[in-house]
């Protein structure tokens, strides 16, 4: 792909994103749980947006993940993400969230960062 197919690649999805944050909004109740990846790493945070501040936040580069070592596929990575986010919501009692998929379907590694949160107790 060329450079310009990246770019109107990437104003889809911020397109897309803008249209599902109209309807998404993270309340203390209920925070959001929002994803972005690049090519190579994965990220997640846990936000509550009356306040603007992240309650939670989890990534391929935190030490957290380090420290689970190995080699692994990028789906895979992204499960072991939604794990440790997961453990992380739990201590600070946060059960339900809100899902923003950023823009991207739902398959591959949003998917698989959902399902590793859901195996450890979040709900959405």
């Amino acid at each position: 792909m060329s450079t310009i197919d990246w770019a109107k690649k990437r104003l889809a999805r911020q397109r897309r994103h803008r249209r599902v944050r109209k309807k998404v909004l993270g309340v203390p109740d209920q925070p959001r749980l929002s994803i972005f990846k690049s090519r190579r790493h994965i990220y997640a945070q846990i936000i509550n947006d009356l306040e603007g501040r992240t309650l939670a936040a989890a990534s391929t580069l935190s030490p957290e993940f380090k420290g689970k070592g190995g080699n692994r596929t990028k789906a895979d990575a992204a499960k072991v993400v939604g794990e440790i986010l997961a453990d992380k919501a739990l201590k600070h009692e946060i059960r339900r969230v809100v899902f923003d998929r950023g823009g991207y379907k739902f398959h591959g590694r949003v998917k698989a960062l959902a399902i590793g949160a859901r195996e450890k107790g979040l709900t959405f």
